[in-house]
């Protein structure tokens, strides 16, 4: 039997746009001849994803799940909005959450983990041929806490767990798991409805600090103000600037009076029963920073029909 190398697999896999681990079953099933492994594939049907793997994915489910002290969130692609109702695709897209919270967040070790006699890659291919639209695993993330809890939510709900956006918040603590896990949906609910860009400001970027700083200080020396006086103005500018974009500084969406995600927090200590402390949150919304592709309709059936 011919030797299967990776350089043979990774051909396959750049010929066909089939996932690995079915390159390399075709490959061994055809001793490593590559024609006869691109007809393999076709007969199973693989090749109809190769066909549609160029095709722009911006739709599909956003799922979110977690047990415990750890949880994952992922993006599953689509190319319209209708597959998302779909239930092998809303199957498909819950059963990726599940590996992702076994193996990580590192897409080639979903992508090869085994789901019964195939493995994430060779589903998602499966699930291409069967419905007819391109799909891709975009993304991953994950949170895990040695103590304390891992919430989670999902806005606009398709199923339960899956939607169009999804949020993971860690907690640590040592209080009550149940009041923490009430409080981690709230806080939850809270990042996907103010989209906070860090947990505080040393977790911005300092690129897109600087750019504020720069912008602030170009806007008062265009109204005069003297260059004495801009750094002070500047700073005062930044604090707010941070109190928009920064989660524990933000106000408090459940709370009325204003308070800071930060003092709600040491609020809530008293009824948990131990310190709070937010280690982390993962925010996805279903296809942002994916350029969708327009067409004119009209322009379309015009231009099959031979017309101008």
């Amino acid at each position: 039997m011919a030797r299967i190398t990776a350089g043979m697999v990774k051909e396959l896999r750049e010929t066909t746009g089939v996932g690995m681990m079915d390159c390399k079953q075709a490959l061994n099933e055809n001793d490593g001849n590559m024609e006869a492994a691109i007809d393999w594939l076709r007969k199973k049907g693989l090749s109809k994803a190769a066909k549609k793997a160029g095709r722009v994915a911006a739709e599909g489910l956003i799922g979110a799940l977690v047990d415990g002290t750890k949880g994952v969130v992922v993006e599953v692609n689509s190319e319209t909005d209708f597959v998302a109702r779909n239930e092998q695709f809303q199957g498909l897209v819950k059963m990726i959450a599940q590996v992702a919270l076994k193996v990580g967040a590192d897409l080639d070790k979903i992508n090869a983990a085994p789901v019964g006699s195939t493995t994430v890659a060779g589903a998602i291919s499966d699930a291409i041929a069967t419905i007819g639209e391109n799909m891709t695993l975009r993304r991953a993330a994950e949170l895990s806490v040695s103590q304390g809890v891992v919430a989670s939510y999902i806005h606009n709900a398709v199923i339960d767990g899956a939607g169009k956006m999804g949020v993971i918040v860690a907690l640590e603590s040592t209080g009550k798991a149940d009041e923490l896990a009430t409080i981690g949906r709230q806080l939850a609910m809270h990042v996907a409805a103010a989209n906070p860009q860090a947990l505080d400001p040393a977790g911005l970027d300092p690129a897109v600090v600087q750019r504020e700083r720069d912008v602030m200080a170009d806007k008062y020396r265009q109204q005069g103000k003297p260059e004495n006086m801009i750094e002070k103005i500047v700073e005062n500018g930044l604090k707010t600037y941070y109190k928009e974009v920064c989660l524990l500084e933000q106000a408090y969406i459940h709370d009325e009076k204003g308070k800071s995600v930060a003092q709600a927090i040491k609020e809530a200590e008293g009824k948990v029963g131990g310190p709070i402390k937010i280690t982390g949150f993962v925010r996805y919304a279903l296809g942002e920073g994916i350029e969708k592709q327009t067409s004119d309709f009209a322009a379309e059936v015009a231009a099959a029909s031979g017309q101008k």
